[in-house]
């Protein structure tokens, strides 16, 4: 007989709706299971007769805090698909905020921005994670990062748009500034326009999630980190059935990968003051994947090599040839995790012969393609 399972979710959010088309594609792939569907709100009473049900399994979306004691008594295996980890004792299927922030930084810093801040929400842990995370590197790197956290009860938003403009006056310019989310960026788009503050030219603004709700209502298209929502339900999905069916063999925590970035206006500029190395490196990031050398990019903007390695490690703390190569990395992983192409023809799309491309990949990355793709790609 198929497994009786409970999805409890709070369905409002276009995330959550994705993550749960992820569960179904892993159902109508893997299945059958028979769906006991749980709607719940952040902070209203659950159904009385929650705590009570049988069946054999659980996956829960839902930050409302009567949930840890509501499923105390149910003694099947139980999947956290929630942010903040409300169910401390289960197996977390959560985004990897880590890479969110990577990914925002390195945007950043291959448009040689060396002023960086961080925008995000008040008390909310992904937001907690991915300030801690992108904080992290910046200062690495050898930059301060200013943060600002926006209140998280949204009626208290608006008047939050001023003090989010006087921050910003303050702020060193050109500056980059990942917002946590898309309704973070919102904000800080609204602040600018508030404050005549130009976008992208003296603040650029990066946020994650790709809302096309956000993007339609905002006066400037903002860029956004493509989140893998789909992948989280499926992930859940497929722990909560091998849990099910060996129980010993589950990982305490799954995160998963973001698929990339899709680059709009809010952060389509270059902040490099020589405008040689600004030429050479528009001229990179066009090209790299098109398997391009470093006397291809001398062809292009002509100058002594020995001043192009000078001035470009200087401003960007790295050479040409390393910035090559990690544009191509970087696409190569988003290919890797969003689509089913193969090695070889992710190779040919990013200038790679299909043997240099799995010794690259591993030097860099520190695992093979096919391994990375098997831990974040979109199926398995």
């Amino acid at each position: 007989m198929p497994p009786c399972v409970a999805i409890v979710v709070e369905p409002s959010s276009g995330f959550t709706r994705k993550v749960l088309l992820g569960v179904g594609e892993f159902i109508l792939g893997r299945g059958p299971w028979r769906v006991t569907y749980i709607e719940i709100d952040r902070s209203g009473p659950l159904p009385a007769w929650l705590s009570s049900w049988k069946g054999d399994g659980m996956i829960v979306r839902g930050e409302n805090p009567r949930i840890p004691q509501a499923l105390s008594n149910f003694g099947g295996p139980i999947i956290d698909a929630t942010p903040s980890h409300l169910l401390p004792n289960a197996p977390w299927v959560k985004t990897d905020d880590s890479e969110v922030a990577r990914l925002a930084f390195e945007h950043f810093l291959e448009r040689g921005f060396v002023n960086y801040a961080f925008c995000g929400v008040a008390n909310l842990y992904w937001s907690t994670r991915r300030s801690a995370a992108f904080s992290e590197l910046v200062r690495s790197a050898g930059f301060p990062c200013p943060t600002l956290d926006l209140p998280s009860d949204r009626s208290g938003a608006d008047p939050s748009i001023e003090t989010l403009g006087n921050w910003l006056q303050k702020l060193p310019k050109p500056v980059a500034i990942f917002a946590g989310s898309d309704f973070c960026a919102m904000h800080v788009l609204e602040a600018c326009r508030r404050h005549n503050l130009p976008v992208p030219e003296e603040i650029a603004v990066l946020g994650a999630g790709c809302d096309d709700a956000i993007n339609a209502l905002s006066a400037i298209p903002p860029s956004s980190i493509i989140l893998n929502p789909r992948r989280v339900g499926w992930e859940a999905a497929a722990l909560l059935s091998q849990f099910m069916q060996q129980p010993g063999t589950v990982p305490s925590e799954v995160g998963v990968t973001p698929l990339g970035i899709t680059t709009r206006q809010s952060t389509d500029i270059l902040a490099i003051t020589d405008p040689k190395i600004a030429r050479v490196l528009r001229f990179i990031r066009e090209h790299a994947c098109e398997g391009i050398s470093v006397s291809d990019v001398l062809n292009a903007c002509p100058m002594a090599r020995r001043i192009l390695e000078m001035r470009f490690k200087k401003l960007l703390g790295r050479s040409p040839r390393q910035e090559i190569e990690r544009i191509q990395l970087n696409r190569v992983r988003e290919l890797l995790t969003g689509t089913d192409l193969s090695l070889s023809e992710i190779a040919e799309r990013t200038g790679f012969e299909s043997h240099n491309l799995s010794v690259a990949f591993k030097q860099k990355i520190g695992i093979s393609p096919g391994e990375f793709r098997k831990q974040h790609g979109i199926g398995k």
